[in-house]
């Protein structure tokens, strides 16, 4: 039975060199992930709540209440999205070699109801990466590449497995011998944007469903900043378009970049966040970047999980959470009762910890952690999806 690459060598007509296959997650140098956007600025001056504080706020009796009385959680749907990419060949056309990336996409959502976790729905997508050189006429590629998605799905190997693809993404080789050109790179970047819009095609559902409101949050594990995507469902391309599927969303990220915040004079101020008080949250900033965002607003702020006494960076135990302001929220701020009550909400979720079993341990909230470690059993092994190449 022909394996993957002979079936893209001979629909496309290139040459494989049938090179050595690796996890790109297994060969990266050290580094820092942030789950925002390490290169924003935020200013604390433009204020995003219509209370105004100026100082961090305790949330700790408000969350203790909470429980007390008894009151049902206010998020009730946990979303995570991740993917794992693998070079699994080098391609050569018109005389050029070219990287082959493919990878495999998870998304899933839980819900929590009377205190049992469950699946709602996930994905799970298979997608290759390859240059847009392999469409050798360069027109309609979105056609072009389907034909060969149905090509390669018709394969004995993939049938046997139960398995399908359920893209080939081109990647843009204009750039190709730049000194600051890395073709592996734009190859993850284009599956990086699927699983974007995955997410967004998720949320989307859950909405038509009408499964969220005011008393169903969801927390989507990351940041809601969105890009403007270039390709992709039309519907889905931008923020604006999709801005009221996030009415009853929140975006909860792990890890950010603290230098990003300045004070309202526009000095560096990220031992505001290294210094908040457990349990505390900080007033909630206005964000926006048209260029990368359009002209969708957010609110962001910072709440404290864990005491920094038991941790071993001052920013571990400290989550960054963002809300897309809606109509009313751009003009006036969002209402800092509502800021509060997800606030408590979020810190009631932060036990029982994960540790020991994740390193950010001190940043997740284990609904969450729950959700990731769903998405990531539902992964085929690395031998197998490499083998099939």
């Amino acid at each position: 039975m022909p394996k993957i690459m002979e079936i893209i060598e001979k629909e496309t007509k290139g040459k494989s060199y049938h090179t050595y296959k690796y996890s790109y997650d297994s060969i990266g140098l050290p580094s820092i992930d942030y789950d925002d956007d390490p290169n924003k600025v935020m200013k604390w001056k433009d204020s995003g709540e219509t209370g105004f504080p100026k100082k961090p706020i305790d949330l700790k009796p408000l969350a203790d209440q909470l429980q007390s009385v008894g009151e049902k959680p206010l998020l009730k749907y946990f979303l995570d999205g991740s993917r794992h990419v693998f070079k699994v060949d080098d391609i050569a056309y018109n005389k050029q070699v070219f990287p082959v990336v493919a990878g495999q996409i998870g998304i899933g959502c839980c819900k929590r109801e009377n205190k049992r976790m469950s699946k709602e729905r996930f994905y799970r997508e298979l997608v290759l990466a390859l240059p847009d050189k392999a469409n050798a006429d360069g027109w309609d590629d979105a056609a072009y590449f389907a034909a060969k998605v149905k090509k390669l799905n018709e394969s004995e190997e993939l049938k046997r497995l139960g398995l399908h693809f359920s893209a080939i993404i081109p990647y843009s080789t204009s750039k190709a011998g730049y000194p600051d050109t890395k073709l592996d790179n734009l190859a993850v970047g284009v599956i990086q944007d699927y699983m974007i819009e995955a997410e967004k095609r998720m949320v989307a559902e859950l909405v038509k469903d009408k499964r969220l409101g005011q008393d169903a949050y969801l927390l989507k594990d990351g940041s809601l900043e969105y890009k403007v995507m270039k390709s992709g469902r039309e519907d889905l391309r931008t923020l604006q378009k999709i801005k009221h599927n996030y009415s009853w969303v929140i975006g909860v990220s792990k890890s950010f970049n603290p230098e990003s915040c300045l004070d309202h004079t526009g000095k560096p101020n990220s031992n505001y966040i290294a210094d908040l008080p457990v349990f505390h949250r900080t007033p909630v900033a206005r964000y926006e970047n048209r260029e990368f965002l359009g002209d969708v607003q957010f609110g962001v702020w910072y709440i404290r999980l864990r005491d920094k006494r038991r941790t071993q960076t001052p920013f571990d135990g400290v989550v960054k959470v963002e809300k897309i302001m809606m109509d009313e929220e751009i003009e006036n701020g969002i209402d800092s009762d509502v800021i509060d009550l997800i606030s408590a909400n979020i810190i009631n979720e932060r036990n029982p910890t994960c540790y020991g079993t994740d390193r950010r341990w001190a940043n997740h909230l284990y609904p969450v952690f729950l959700t990731e470690s769903y998405v990531k059993s539902k992964y085929i092994s690395t031998e197998m999806f490499l083998h099939l190449f």
